[in-house]
């Protein structure tokens, strides 16, 4: 094979890969719309969807263990075809439960399927890197929020003109169509080799885990806002499902645009000072969400939030990666995981609270948060360090 062919085919894999991004974005965007109709349908309360959607978090969390045992054996783009497919069919499944039992059973496939598929495609975008010799990871996930947005913005307008079921057959109809063309195009990494199984130990620097939990912290507020915004809207003030289902849409849409834009405002103010002039948006972002009394004016909180919210992880999981003393791989597994539990534990919890209180308050204390983010955004400047160069061959 020729350079000039490899090269092509690098590229139709990085376009595949961002398609990959595309579809999973564009399942969980379409999920947040259907929130308010899977509450009333099943009849249960705040409570209880919190633990439903736990149980999303929970079948993420075993999939993205069991994945990286999957990539070593069979590599990322066999196990992103596997996930990618069965993926398309987890909104529709919960859509059909009808009880609670099943829908907990539906919420572990639904959200295990998402988890394998996110492990999967990164994995896969890293071999595309390595091919083209180029980070393409900012602007791959910048199509994941493109897809969330599109999921948004359409899903309530769906399930309000059509039906909570057509929209989801809609959806994984073309979450379907897309993943099963792209993952025509997607390239694959050399033969895993097997790796000698080593003693696991924890780090013992303090300044990973401090930059994990920074991690911790936005990615709970990008959570609640996946799982509760348009529940807010729409039941606290007054939005019918169609505007409700915007505050996610505008959410994903600012914080796409920011992800295309992240490496060059990065590059241009640092990390560290990227990460307090977004930490700032962020909060102030979440604070007028919490406060507001129109839910058009909430809307355009959350789009200024995920203005803010949009290249806060990319910086922290960098800088976890870069820890001195230790390699890239442990400190972003540290980073990794502290924040992905985030929206493990959040939604849970943010029920408990809703069920006594309101959402309002929730927002205002996810600010609070994000403050903690700005106050502790120096730990992040081991993100500074650029990567070594790759020596031409």
């Amino acid at each position: 094979m020729t350079l000039q062919t490899t090269m092509q085919a690098a590229t139709r894999g990085r376009w595949a890969v961002a398609g990959i991004f595309l579809a999973n974005g564009f399942l969980t965007g379409s999920w947040a719309p259907q929130i308010p109709v899977f509450l009333t349908r099943l009849d249960i309360t705040r409570l209880t969807l919190g633990l439903l959607i736990l149980l999303f978090g929970v079948g993420a969390v075993i999939a993205m263990t069991l994945c990286g045992h999957l990539i070593s054996r069979h590599g990322s783009r066999s196990v992103t075809r596997w996930f990618g497919l069965c993926g398309s069919f987890g909104l529709l499944i919960v859509a059909l439960a009808p009880n609670v039992p099943l829908a907990a059973i539906a919420m572990l496939i639904f959200g295990g399927s998402i988890g394998g598929m996110d492990v999967a495609m990164n994995s896969n975008a890293v071999v595309v890197e390595r091919r083209l010799s180029r980070a393409i990871m900012s602007s791959s996930h910048g199509f994941w929020s493109l897809g969330g947005f599109a999921g948004g913005a359409l899903g309530g307008y769906s399930i309000q003109n059509y039906g909570y079921l057509p929209h989801a057959v809609a959806v994984t109809v073309i979450a379907f169509a897309v993943i099963a063309f792209a993952i025509r195009y997607l390239i694959a990494e050399d033969r895993p080799q097997a790796v000698e199984h080593q003693k696991f130990t924890l780090p013992r620097h303090t300044a990973v885990y401090l930059v994990g939990l920074m991690a911790l912290l936005t990615m709970i507020s990008e959570g609640a806002v996946l799982d509760w915004a348009a529940l807010f809207l729409h039941q606290e003030l007054g939005a019918d499902l169609a505007v409700a289902g915007l505050a996610y849409a505008a959410f994903s849409g600012v914080m796409a645009l920011m992800r295309f834009l992240g490496d060059r405002v990065r590059n241009r103010f640092g990390a560290v000072s990227t990460l307090r002039g977004s930490a700032l948006v962020a909060a102030a972002g979440m604070l007028v969400a919490g406060l507001s009394s129109s839910p058009y004016l909430a809307i355009a909180a959350f789009a200024f939030c995920g203005f803010g919210i949009a290249n806060m992880v990319p910086i922290l999981f960098s800088a976890g990666g870069n820890q001195e003393d230790m390699s890239s791989g442990t400190g972003m597994s540290v980073v990794t995981t502290m924040g992905y539990s985030g929206i493990l534990v959040a939604p849970s919890a943010i029920g408990f609270v809703a069920e006594h209180s309101s959402f309002g308050p929730i927002f205002i204390a996810l600010s609070g948060l994000l403050v903690v983010v700005l106050l502790m955004a120096g730990l992040a400047h081991r993100a500074e360090f650029a990567p070594e160069p790759v020596p031409a061959e």
